[in-house]
């Protein structure tokens, strides 16, 4: 259905009428000369309908940069939408469209986290993690960098390529650049701290601190950190990059595949990181102390590169308090899981944590990504577009209104039980836990991974609205905020969980095994 013009004064119209030229030229919403196509206009027409939104680099609206790949709603659906609607809804994707693109990365990023799960299961009774307990504090603060930062590069680059600012070799290459050495930056600084809350959770309640211990946290952090960033990064780069030519949104699939690579690959590398530097800590060498010296002397480096860059010179100066603040998070999850872990009766809780927090952070990584993308189309941060509440939205708007966004959202809660029940079914499969697969259990899991996501696709509709009505750019700091709180939630709930039904009686007699 054709938009319906609206006649407005020429100051202030977000959406105008204006004479279509002789020679095929049109202005802008900027009002400046703007070339088409001699053929977009029929010999007969008088008037050009230009849509309030900014245009990318080509000339070429964003939202028809969003929507080559043909994930148009049907003509059915268009005669349902009010006229004022479809001036301002760039993204037209049907319920089943986003489904079927989110679908097989939201599989492959669930099977990467049981795989994840089934690491941590086994490496829980490797002697540094019985040792040095503080370890399990560091697993969730790593694991969630995937939100930090990888998911965050995701969402910006995303972003950057749906509207046009990665479409030169020079602006691809000066985007990748800017942001790995950022991420690696973030990545050293985050590895660091996390070692830090490490020890002071690990320290507080039992009163003990041991130098060596505190110097291999932070050697393994910081090298973990780092490396699992480097690679992820690049895997990131190139699936935005392929997306975008395969003609995929790659707001639906970067994140996720971000998720599913991201678990799996940082516990790989903790665990074997820290089981190579405890086995010298034990030889009484300084391997531990040159690493932890060896990672921070290179953040000059990336510092310096990334502040060259102008798409990351902001992030690099504002960006730093989603980071902190998530880090600090997960690191409550962290020392959640570790108190629950350490007692036998709970040890079946390590194969689930990856998989529940890590599906509840790869859903509203999606959700916040996609609105991100949804508002970054219509106007620039800080802009009053009229759909920013001016107070926190109820639950129906984010789950029962008519927008794409709230359609995104009932497709994505809809997917937690039918994934959940085929990552239970392959952890079972492959015999990994120490907990029995009663019915009683799945029905607690359930409930459980349920209400996270719940929780978590209704604050990110409420924060990232809030922060775009604030200036703040929802791709560098929202997605941080909501993996954390996934993770908390997560672990939080799920040891909840263990505990109701250990005290109802429904106990395993393999535990431990």
């Amino acid at each position: 259905m054709p938009p319906v013009p609206e006649h407005r004064d020429d100051g202030v119209a977000a959406n105008g009428v204006y004479p279509a030229l002789e020679n095929q030229q049109h202005l802008d919403v900027d009002n400046n000369p703007l070339m088409v196509n001699p053929d977009f206009l029929e010999p007969d027409e008088s008037e050009v309908v230009i849509i309030g939104s900014r245009a990318n680099t080509k000339g070429v609206q964003e939202e028809d940069a969003l929507l080559e790949n043909g994930s148009q709603s049907t003509e059915s659906e268009d005669q349902n939408m009010e006229p004022s609607c479809e001036a301002v809804v760039p993204l037209k994707e049907t319920s089943f469209s986003i489904g079927l693109q989110v679908l097989f990365p939201f599989l492959l990023a669930g099977f990467g986290t049981v795989a994840a799960g089934m690491v941590l299961d086994i490496v829980q009774h490797w002697d540094v993690f019985t040792e040095v307990t503080e370890v399990f504090i560091l697993v969730p603060a790593l694991l969630g960098l995937k939100g930090n930062l990888e998911m965050t590069l995701a969402s910006r680059l995303s972003t950057a390529a749906n509207i046009g600012q990665m479409e030169t070799s020079k602006e691809k290459w000066t985007m990748i650049v800017g942001n790995m050495a950022l991420i690696q930056v973030q990545a050293t600084v985050v590895g660091f701290l996390a070692s830090i809350a490490a020890v002071i959770f690990g320290w507080i309640p039992d009163g003990h601190f041991l130098v060596e211990h505190a110097v291999l946290l932070c050697a393994s952090s910081v090298s973990t950190a780092f490396i699992a960033s480097l690679v992820l990064g690049l895997v990131m780069i190139g699936v935005i990059i392929g997306s975008k030519k395969l003609g995929i949104n790659p707001d639906n699939v970067a994140t996720p595949i971000a998720a599913s690579l991201g678990d799996l690959v940082t516990l790989a590398l903790l665990s074997g990181i820290s089981w190579g530097l405890y086995k010298e800590m034990k030889l009484g060498v300084f391997v531990n102390l040159v690493v932890c010296l060896l990672f921070i002397a290179l953040l000059p480096l990336w510092f310096i590169i990334a502040r060259k860059n102008p798409t990351t010179r902001q992030v690099l100066s504002t960006g730093w308090e989603p980071v902190i603040i998530a880090m600090a998070i997960s690191s409550v999850g962290g020392l959640i899981l570790d108190k629950t872990v350490s007692d036998p009766n709970f040890a079946g809780i390590a194969v689930f944590t990856p998989v529940i927090n890590g599906v509840g952070g790869n859903l509203v990584a999606v959700q916040a990504s996609r609105i991100s993308t949804y508002l970054h189309m219509i106007g620039s941060p800080g802009d009053d577009l009229g759909l920013v509440p001016h107070k926190c939205s109820t639950p129906c708007r984010t789950f029962f209104s008519s927008d794409v966004n709230s359609r995104s959202s009932r497709v994505l809660f809809l997917l937690v039980v039918p994934g959940h029940l085929v990552f239970l079914y392959t952890i079972n499969s492959l015999k990994g836990g120490h907990t029995t697969m009663t019915l009683i259990f799945i029905v607690f899991y359930m409930m459980t991974a349920l209400l996270q996501v719940l929780v978590l696709l209704y604050i990110a509709d409420w924060m990232v609205h809030w922060m775009w009505s604030r200036g703040m750019d929802p791709d560098n700091f929202s997605i941080p905020y909501l993996t954390a709180l996934g993770d908390l939630l997560g672990t939080g709930l799920l040891a909840l969980s263990f505990h109701v039904l250990w005290l109802i009686g429904d106990r395993d007699t393999d535990v431990g095994d």
